[in-house]
């Protein structure tokens, strides 16, 4: 399994040296840039620092997409190309919230899409001035059920209950952040982590909390890439980089990635619809993205393997 791992493309190769094999192995990561998903991508930016149409349109192309894929290959995030266009995003589209939005002339900014650029952005060594209004505005549309919701616009368009899809994304951007070594409001963002991964932990990741019920079919599923949707597997892997211990409302969650898995010990990735730079997987065949990124789950939650939540990140450079 390992071996097929290794012969994929390079940014699976890299990632699975350092998170399951536990290798240092710089000479792979500084291939994703030259070869590969990572070359493909890098290639396909405009001459003015963009991709796509600009910083949101089309999915899944835009700046902002390309971005975040970037970040998750764990392209080096001393990267040239992704660091300016960081900046350009965090330059053009603030709103008057402090957060980003496709639509510079709104009043507010989504909390999903604010979450996402907190994540990119700290990963890929945007300055903390740039990223003070963006954790300002996240702290502020916190749900008072612990986790986030991308429609909850207090105080005139308040929301009673949280997103899966928005809490797992600002987790991702908290965690982001606070591996990066900012400063700003760290301790409220840890706070908010710990309320937003009970919110999470309440549901088992894909049930109602009132009913027991499955919220999503699609929660039950595994895809590649996630983008901005919320899936068992994502949910998973983000509480395994934020190093949250084995808790039991994570066992329907496991039980159910463990059934996805092939008989050959594989999974397959269902594939969200939309534009792409390279065309994806087929969904039918074995996915070296989704089996790669099952086992870096399991090998934290099922064989207690403490050092993997910190090398999935790769992420920790004291700014």
């Amino acid at each position: 399994m390992i071996d097929w791992l290794l012969e994929g493309d390079v940014a699976v190769a890299y990632l699975t040296s350092r998170d399951l094999l536990h290798l240092d192995a710089p000479h792979l990561r500084e291939r994703i840039a030259t070869e590969g998903l990572g070359a493909a991508l890098l290639a396909a930016r405009r001459p003015d620092g963009h991709w796509g149409r600009g910083f949101y349109q089309p999915k899944w192309t835009s700046t902002h997409y390309t971005l975040l894929e970037l970040r998750n290959l764990g392209l080096s995030p001393e990267n040239q190309a992704a660091g300016e266009a960081v900046r350009l995003v965090l330059a053009a589209n603030k709103v008057r919230d402090g957060g980003v939005n496709p639509n510079t002339r709104a009043a507010a900014s989504e909390t999903c899409i604010n979450g996402m650029a907190l994540n990119y952005a700290s990963y890929f060594g945007a300055s903390e001035a740039d990223l003070v209004s963006l954790v300002d505005c996240l702290l502020a549309s916190r749900v008072p059920d612990g986790g986030f919701n991308c429609h909850h616009r207090p105080p005139k368009q308040p929301v009673k209950h949280s997103s899966m899809h928005t809490t797992v994304s600002v987790l991702e951007g908290i965690h982001s952040y606070r591996s990066a070594a900012y400063g700003h409001r760290r301790d409220e963002l840890g706070e908010a982590a710990d309320t937003a991964v009970e919110f999470l932990l309440r549901h088992e990741l894909f049930k109602s909390e009132h009913t027991g019920e499955v919220i999503r079919a699609d929660f039950t599923r595994v895809h590649h890439p996630p983008r901005w949707h919320f899936d068992i597997l994502r949910g998973l892997e983000c509480l395994a980089v934020m190093r949250v211990p084995r808790d039991p409302r994570m066992d329907a969650a496991l039980d159910l990635l463990r059934a996805r898995r092939r008989p050959d010990g594989r999974w397959t990735a269902t594939v969200w619809p939309g534009e792409t730079h390279v065309p994806p997987d087929s969904g039918r065949e074995p996915s070296r993205w989704a089996t790669l990124r099952a086992l870096r789950v399991r090998y934290r939650f099922e064989m207690r393997d403490d050092r993997l939540p910190g090398t999935l990140d790769g992420v920790g450079t004291s700014r």
